[in-house]
């Protein structure tokens, strides 16, 4: 009764405004960008029938279902999500399965990675962040007296995970393989794993990340690629040059809203993968450390209700928050570190604000429980029941 007794008289919020505001700020700013980014691509669709403002009407609309799903979301008690999580799993591991089947999958670029739903197309490994992010914290407090057993508290998850692991793989998705690992392992080791265990297992993880690189050309070549993009600037090197140069044109403040030179064909997915080589371009370093500082605050947002949660023994909450960061923060690192060149290429959007429906339902969605977990921890700490 400490905290519902010491705290019930304090002034709390409801929930962190401060939270839902940047995110919002962040959808807000996306839009913005994604419609900067786009337009030449969608007027040189014209004759498909698309319109200037097509991907910004799209994006538009991503968001506010996005909002939407999230507002739903909320609602939710942590006690249900916990409920759900396995059976959450297997729907994601499911679809990824269904990505595969020829007739069903919908093929881009060479990469199975979305189902066709008619009016829009969905990419079942942006969901299935957030389903792990839930599974494994639900594994971890089941096994919490098994975490320091390699054989009844890691195999087990191990197995389920290279399933998965497996199934992006044949997509190939990399990116989000490498993603949904690092949110299963930091989960388990915040769950209580040895850490001796940990260090080892991180040590095969490496190796194995090592040798899935060698053996795929494709991977090798954007590994080379990105070590030396101005040994085969049209080759191999090309969008990682023309980010960096995007990325040299903005200087302090930017060329302008609107006056990107190199979204006018010159650097692949601008309005996706490297929306913020067009940032950077258009709006300088100073938008750029912005945006890397409004990512840290989330990071740091979601570990500081995580740690609360946990102070009060709520275990599963303070799990879920914690892999919320994890993955957020990861996700950002990753793609920001690919348009500034010190990450190899990876089909990883930027969360909040490239263009894509499935990214921004499920990143609304995560934020959503985040902020559920913050809301149930503020009314236990005025002594309600949630």
């Amino acid at each position: 009764m400490f905290y519902s007794e010491a705290n019930a008289r304090l002034p709390l919020a409801e929930y962190d405004q401060t939270l839902m505001w940047m995110t919002l700020l962040m959808l807000g700013l996306g839009v913005v960008m994604v419609y900067s980014a786009s337009i030449a691509i969608a007027e040189a669709s014209r004759a498909s029938g698309y319109q200037a403002s097509y991907y910004l009407v799209r994006h538009a609309l991503f968001v506010g279902a996005g909002v939407m799903a999230a507002l739903v979301a909320f609602q939710v008690p942590l006690r249900v999500w916990q409920q759900a999580a396995p059976w959450l799993f297997l729907v994601g591991a499911v679809l990824l399965a269904l990505v595969l089947v020829p007739g069903i999958g919908r093929e881009v670029n060479g990469s199975k990675r979305w189902l066709s739903l008619y009016f829009v197309n969905l990419q079942p490994s942006e969901f299935m962040k957030l389903f792990v992010v839930l599974y494994a914290a639900d594994y971890t407090v089941r096994k919490a007296v098994h975490m320091d057993s390699l054989r009844r508290g890691f195999l087990p998850m191990l197995m389920v995970m290279l399933v998965i692991g497996g199934l992006l793989l044949r997509e190939p998705d990399f990116g989000a393989f490498v993603v949904i690992t690092v949110i299963a392992m930091g989960i388990l080791f915040l769950g209580g794993m040895n850490w001796k265990l940990f260090a080892g297992l991180m040590m095969l993880l490496l190796a194995g990340f090592v040798l899935l690189i060698l053996a795929s050309p494709y991977r090798l070549q954007r590994v080379i690629g990105f070590m030396d993009p101005w040994a085969d600037p049209y080759g191999t090197g090309y969008q990682l040059s023309h980010a960096l140069i995007a990325f040299g044109r903005g200087e302090w403040f930017g060329v302008g809203l609107g006056a990107s030179v190199e979204k006018l064909f010159y650097l692949p997915e601008a309005h996706t993968d490297f929306l913020l080589a067009v940032i950077a371009e258009e709006l300088g370093f100073v938008a750029v450390m912005a945006i890397v500082l409004a990512f840290a605050w989330i990071v740091m947002r979601a570990f500081a209700i995580g740690r609360r949660a946990a102070m009060l023994e709520r275990h599963f909450a303070a799990l879920v928050a914690n892999g919320i960061g994890i993955w957020i923060g990861v996700q950002a690192i990753v793609n920001i570190g690919v348009n500034t060149g010190t990450l190899p290429t990876k089909g990883l959007t930027l969360p909040l604000l490239s263009f894509g429906g499935s990214a921004i339902a499920a990143t609304c969605c995560s934020i959503a429980v985040l902020l559920r977990v913050d809301w149930e921890n503020r009314q236990i700490m005025r002594g309600h029941t949630v």
